[in-house]
């Protein structure tokens, strides 16, 4: 082979390499648990630490259970998938870092307990919350009606969904603003989603503006909805605005971030009923009003997510 063929294949093979660290957060939705081979990092976390500074608040850690303040402990089921929300920019044999991350761990000093957390994918952890697996769960997850029947939710940010498609894509050239304009395109999203449940109950509207149906491939890990946009084997990606905002700034990502589409609170999630939301609630509000929140989105890059107040499931936005 030669010299310039080598060359070529160890680009690809590069790029290959990088692609589960760039691969979307499914935010409001889910991320999975990430597949960055050791070694392999497409942004290294930012160094300042905000939560360092945080302190007990003992007027808010009143708020919780005694059982809970007795054994100083919380079980989180935790996504760790990709940038900003969570992800392992230094290995999985390493701490996670990301907003959620930093948001959760600010919250647990406030309340005077240590999380324990546990890796799992995104569609497993409502499920666990109501089997008593978990105390609480993070993972970017979207505030819907759905999800109210059955799970409690304590804001602490505003993202939601959005699309993005490979660079050079000419199916779609502007924001998507209806979904009609997806008709006869094939669109990737993750499994277990408020993206994959937006577009299964809004698969008629093709055939109602007499357009050809689109269609939905859904993938249990976020790196696989990347690599089949690359590979052209889907159109179009549906995943959070402030996930595809992020990996569109990565380079060797290579894809096009088209804007808003709908936005979600997301929120710590609850098994239904749960007593420790108010003293989440409130743990969050004391981490506004002395504007650790604030510099942990800057950190992160995600200030136009910010919330005034952290509320107890609010109404999905219409």
């Amino acid at each position: 082979m030669s010299v310039r063929g080598i060359r070529t294949r160890l680009r690809i093979a590069a790029t290959i390499a990088l692609l589960p660290v760039l691969a979307l957060t499914a935010c409001g939705s889910g991320d999975t648990p990430g597949t960055t081979p050791a070694g392999a990092q497409a942004s290294p976390a930012p160094t300042d630490d905000p939560v360092v500074a945080v302190r007990k608040v003992d007027s808010v850690a009143a708020l919780l259970p005694a059982d809970v303040r007795k054994s100083g402990t919380l079980r989180v089921g935790s996504s760790i998938g990709f940038p900003p929300g969570a992800y392992y920019p230094n290995g999985q044999d390493k701490p996670p870092a990301g907003q959620d991350i930093d948001i959760a761990d600010a919250v647990a000093k406030v309340l005077g307990v240590k999380p324990q957390r546990q890796d799992a994918s995104f569609e497993t952890i409502l499920p666990a919350l109501g089997s008593g697996k978990y105390d609480f769960g993070t993972g970017n997850f979207g505030v819907t009606a759905e999800r109210l029947k059955t799970i409690d939710f304590v804001t602490y940010i505003n993202d939601g969904q959005g699309f993005a498609v490979k660079e050079g894509n000419t199916a779609l050239k502007t924001k998507v603003t209806d979904l009609t304009q997806l008709c006869g395109l094939t669109i990737g999203t993750g499994a277990g989603t408020t993206f994959e449940a937006t577009l299964t109950a809004q698969k008629g509207v093709c055939a109602k503006a007499g357009k050809e149906p689109y269609d939905v491939k859904v993938y249990s890990e976020n790196g696989a909805t990347l690599t089949a946009l690359q590979q052209g084997r889907i159109d179009v990606i549906m995943s959070t605005i402030n996930g595809l905002r992020y990996q569109a700034a990565q380079p060797a990502s290579q894809t096009t971030f088209l804007g808003e589409f709908h936005r979600l609170d997301v929120g710590f999630a609850f098994k239904k009923g749960s007593p420790l939301t108010k003293a989440f609630q409130a743990a969050v509000n004391e981490l506004i009003k002395d504007g650790t929140y604030a510099r942990i989105l800057k950190k992160w890059g995600t200030s136009a997510s910010a919330i005034d107040m952290s509320r107890i499931n609010p109404p999905e936005h219409t």
